[in-house]
């Protein structure tokens, strides 16, 4: 797939090809082998160091089969290896959230993704939530695990460069930054999103999703028709894609430009009711405001999704 990729569109030399693995499916071989594809950037589904916890999150492996698929990457000679952790678990100390940021950091990672634990509707953890039968931590043991981990990796020479991705110098992730610059992107493959900037001036956007059936999905690209009734598409107008660019804007570190992105799709953002907005959060200490650049302080991160929806 890589080589048929290469040969149709013009690649940079130093692209970033980031393959996700769980750490059962991971082992030396098979980052050797992905090496040896053209992959620069391996993911591993990490999510904690504890046995109880990982069988809380319903996943199979163990401390120890997370550790042993991150030292066969690190050791593979794959240039870029990042893992994830999840905190915010049900009775889990900022300390032990700590530890295990500290733990991954020192088997040589150049970057970790340090997320919440979210509920999402419609998942088996949203039915639990639903009927009042999951475990939920306590949300100020939660901000206080957020703002130690931070801390902690910044201490070690991470840059906390977006709310839940610390990255050594050089290291961050090249296609999320894509993401939270408002950037277009294709999606390839069954279930997959896509993003296109649309319309004059593109002042408007649409976002697709692939069939999720597999079937439809191969029977479409049989037909060479991706884009027909077997794909979604989700319109989205200049006001919405301003929106999006707040949201995603102020999850970096360095924040975004609200007026360039507003000229971008042809609106004018410093509308009298957000200028009043951002200067009562400034007046909180919850945004600063360097000219048209927005940017959340990072002890005021925790706040930030209520920040970007006071801005919409």
């Amino acid at each position: 797939m890589l080589a048929a990729i290469r040969a149709t569109v013009h690649c940079e030399p130093d692209v970033e090809i980031t393959v996700e693995c769980n750490p059962t499916s991971l082992d030396a071989e098979k980052a050797r082998a992905l090496l040896d594809a053209g992959v620069n950037r391996l993911s591993i589904g990490t999510q904690s160091l504890r046995e109880d916890q990982l069988k809380y999150l319903g996943r199979l492996h163990d401390p120890n089969g997370a550790r042993a698929a991150i030292e066969a990457a690190l050791t593979s000679g794959m240039p870029r290896v990042t893992t994830d952790l999840i905190f915010g678990l049900p009775d889990q100390t900022p300390e032990d959230a700590c530890e295990q940021a500290s733990a991954l950091a020192d088997l040589g990672l150049a970057h970790l993704s340090c997320y919440q634990l979210t509920i999402e509707p419609g998942t088996q953890f949203g039915e639990l939530a639903k009927r009042g039968r999951l475990p939920r931590a306590d949300d100020g043991v939660v901000a206080e695990a957020f703002l130690a981990i931070d801390q902690t990796l910044t201490a070690r020479g991470f840059g906390h460069y977006e709310i839940s991705n610390y990255a050594r110098p050089g290291e961050e992730a090249r296609h999320n930054l894509g993401y939270w610059r408002g950037e277009e992107y294709l999606g390839l493959g069954c279930a997959a999103f896509g993003f296109m900037l649309e319309g004059a001036a593109s002042a408007s956007g649409v976002r697709t999703r692939n069939a999720v059936d597999p079937k439809k999905y191969v029977a479409a690209t049989a037909a060479a028709s991706l884009l027909d009734e077997s794909t979604s598409r989700e319109p989205l107008d200049a006001e919405a894609l301003l929106r999006e660019r707040i949201m995603l804007g102020l999850r970096l570190a360095n924040g975004f430009d609200l007026g360039s992105a507003g000229a971008a799709l042809g609106l004018d953002a410093w509308t009298d009711e957000r200028t009043r907005e951002v200067a009562k959060l400034s007046a909180r200490g919850r945004l600063v405001r360097e000219d048209t650049v927005l940017r959340l302080p990072p002890a005021a991160w925790i706040w930030a999704d209520d920040t970007a929806a006071r801005l919409f």
